[in-house]
């Protein structure tokens, strides 16, 4: 009997196609690690602390209202936006606060354009806004005559900024600050209250 011959098939050639894709692959994944590497340690170097709006100072200028329950109010804000950072810039965008009194929206508070706040520097906003006849339903009217004896009035102030950081060739990083605290005023003398009223990130 005949042994049977074994014939050797080598294995098919990867394709040179196949060849281009893992190589590419292999340089993708490389530069991603490296971009990774320097975006963490120029972190480490800069060390970048977020962008803040934040309220320091305001002044309740006029605040009354008459029998048929129609309120007048003239109020000043100054709204400050705070880049902290020794070596990034800072840019806003999109800045629109709302101001609310007993839930009801009396003014808007907002910039026409984008702006840059620079390293370690800030820019301040002042505010002064009169409103219109303001209608008070029995329920609010009641509100104003408490405020008015415990000569405490509130306002709540919501909304917020796009910020975003330029950190040189590391690019840009943006989020955006949310404000929405109360603002607390003495009606008798107009005198502003003072109490934290900063943004947090989102």
């Amino acid at each position: 009997m005949k042994t049977p011959k074994l014939v050797y098939h080598p294995p098919p050639r990867t394709h040179f196609l196949w060849w281009c894709a893992a190589i590419l692959c292999a340089l993708l994944t490389t530069a991603v690690i490296i971009a990774g590497i320097i975006v963490f340690v120029g972190y480490l170097v800069i060390h970048p602390r977020i962008p803040v709006i934040s309220v320091v100072d305001a002044h309740l200028l006029h605040f009354s209202y008459d029998g048929a329950g129609i309120l007048v109010t003239q109020i000043n804000i100054v709204v400050r936006s705070k880049n902290d950072n020794m070596k990034a810039h800072a840019s806003f965008s999109n800045f629109n606060l709302e101001l609310f009194f007993d839930g009801i929206r009396i003014a808007v508070l907002s910039t026409a354009s984008p702006y840059e706040v620079r390293k370690n520097s800030s820019v301040d906003f002042n505010y002064d806004y009169t409103s219109d006849p303001i209608p008070l339903n029995p329920k609010q009217m009641d509100d104003v005559d408490a405020y008015l004896k415990e000569d405490e009035v509130r306002f709540d102030l919501k909304g917020g900024a796009r910020a975003r950081w330029k950190v040189g060739v590391l690019g840009s990083v943006g989020f955006w600050s949310h404000l929405n605290c109360q603002l607390h005023f003495h009606p008798s003398n107009g005198s502003y209250i003072s109490r934290r009223c900063t943004s947090k990130a989102k």
